[in-house]
């Protein structure tokens, strides 16, 4: 190759799923005339980051997985030399893809016991193995990101918790259960982005801790992964001043963290990705085009994720790179596609989607990571209750012909409530039925897993949810965030506390069956939660 071709390999744009030919045909071209290396796919348009800007709806399609798997044959037979197709596909292809496979979050992750850790290897085998039948051979996660903040706005349900041993050991786990089935993996967001209040896709996030910190706690995972000869680590989109002489300068255009912190500290050789370089943290920085990539380039980047600018930005990479920096980060691509086999020819979707065992993993999860945070013999109460004719099943945000409730009526009968839209006048409604029941049995299924807005629980519900505790004799189940939990008022007064994470079925089915046979919960809360 020459130097430019070369130097095209870093670029990996995004290409939208559900795009317009226009569109398509003009990624076409840039594979065909610029050598790029590889393609990122997100779903349409109006999702992932872009849609912060757009803000339009996200139009579903049940043939996008077929759509995807059509554009990734398309795309290689326009390409000289193999494309590296990836993919943020954290908890599956169905973070992407309608219709696919989902797992949990890499919170409910963190709840299982780490005698259970194969199971973390097994999603992330099972995750290789979907994205391989698509044709997607290098998956950008999992998070090596510790949370310890609970207002994260961005990090939080995706990351396994704020116990540095486990989300190294987990995220670990996660790449050699992808590795094994021939799928590269990423540890993101360099050098930690736990710790924040802000949302790197819209703004700078800037984390306080100095080196000394950082090497205590965010550092961790990522020093575990490099021990481990980690496919790849990605930069995150924030500022550490102590790292940039007191400046909040992006780690993604900082040398002192990517080539001094990473490279030479701590001594990574493998390849280097940066965040989404379309996101506002950085997008708005330069006005001069491929500016922005020739310095995310020069502070130690290999691979330009979401480039906007190739054609500019390959101009001045060649303008002012050396031949010996292009070579290396050439070389570091090149060894991560010749362990994907992709350089062999072996880049066709291959195998099919795997629901059933996708399924039978998750009840595992479920049986494994569902956490008890308060009992006063939930069962017995309420079958005592039952006995007296007192109980009621109480439902939010899902209609009471949830998978819960069908799994508990036929031991467990009583009048069944739900709260799927909410307003005033079904609050009040409900209120009166309730009034003279002593018991109640609530399954919270939470709308939304990032904290905004309360999770996006309305006021009315919370202050319903809180009369309730404190005037009945109440056992919650929260398929969700366990950081809700932090939002509920009046808490401390429930009788009994399940967190169950997911509303997947399998994890409603175990949560019944928990409560039926008053089995011991295995999980344990990945993170700190203030309950009072």
């Amino acid at each position: 190759m020459t130097l430019d071709q070369k130097i095209g390999q870093f670029f990996f744009p995004a290409v939208f799923i559900n795009d317009t030919e226009e569109n398509i045909q003009e990624t076409e071209r840039l594979i065909k005339e610029h050598n790029i290396g590889g393609l990122t796919f997100f779903h349409s348009r109006a999702s992932a980051a872009t849609n912060y800007e757009s803000k339009k709806k996200v139009e579903f399609n049940d043939d996008s997985y077929e759509r995807l798997k059509e554009l990734v044959v398309r795309f290689q037979k326009c390409a000289t030399t193999p494309l590296l197709m990836s993919i943020d596909a954290e908890w599956g292809l169905a973070m992407r893809v309608e219709k696919t496979p989902q797992f949990p979050y890499a919170i409910t992750l963190g709840a299982l016991p780490e005698s259970s850790k194969e199971l973390v290897y097994e999603v992330g085998k099972q995750i290789g193995l979907d994205l391989k039948s698509a044709g997607i051979h290098y998956n950008l996660a999992p998070l090596a990101d510790i949370n310890n903040n609970p207002n994260n706005p961005v990090i939080g349900y995706r990351s396994f918790g704020q116990n540095k041993e486990k989300v190294a050991d987990f995220a670990l786990e996660y790449l050699r259960g992808m590795n094994d089935v021939g799928v590269l993996g990423c540890l993101k967001h360099f050098p930690g982005h736990g710790n924040t209040s802000v949302d790197s896709h819209l703004g700078l996030p800037v984390l306080e801790e100095t080196l000394e910190e950082l090497l205590e706690n965010e550092l961790h995972p990522f020093i575990k992964g490099i021990e481990n000869d980690v496919d790849s680590i990605m930069i995150g989109h924030l500022a550490v001043p102590a790292l940039n002489d007191g400046k909040n300068t992006s780690a993604t255009l900082s040398k002192s963290i990517i080539e001094n912190l990473l490279r030479k500290q701590l001594g990574y050789d493998g390849l280097v990705i940066s965040d989404a370089l379309n996101m506002h943290s950085v997008s708005k920085l330069y006005n001069k085009k491929g500016q922005l990539e020739w310095e995310a380039f020069n502070a130690g980047n290999d691979v330009l994720c979401f480039a906007e600018n190739v054609a500019e930005g390959i101009k001045e990479i060649l303008k002012n790179a050396s031949p010996e920096r292009i070579e290396a980060s050439f070389n570091r691509l090149w060894k991560c596609k010749q362990k994907a086999g992709i350089i062999d020819g072996n880049f066709n979707p291959e195998g099919n989607l795997d629901f059933e065992t996708a399924s039978i993993l998750n009840k595992k999860i479920a049986k494994n990571c569902i956490t008890k945070i308060k009992d006063n013999q939930n069962s017995l109460y309420l079958f005592e209750a039952k006995n007296d004719y007192k109980l009621a099943k109480v439902s939010l945000y899902k209609n009471t012909d949830n998978v819960f409730f069908k799994t508990l009526s036929a031991v467990l009968p009583s009048p069944e409530f739900a709260l799927e839209t909410v307003d005033e006048n079904s609050i009040i409604e409900l209120e009166k039925k309730l009034a003279d029941l002593d018991f109640v049995l609530i399954s919270l299924f939470v709308p939304k897993a990032k904290p905004l807005n309360n999770f996006e629980i309305d006021d009315s519900v919370l202050a319903f949810l809180g009369k309730l505790l404190s005037t009945k004799k109440c056992v919650l189940y929260v398929f969700g965030n366990p950081y809700a939990l932090q939002v509920i008022p009046n808490l401390e007064a429930a009788f009994g506390i399940i967190q169950v994470y997911q509303d997947f079925p399998e994890f409603q089915e175990t949560a019944a069956h928990q409560l039926i046979e008053n089995k011991k919960c295995k999980g344990s809360l990945p993170v700190m939660v203030n309950l009072i």
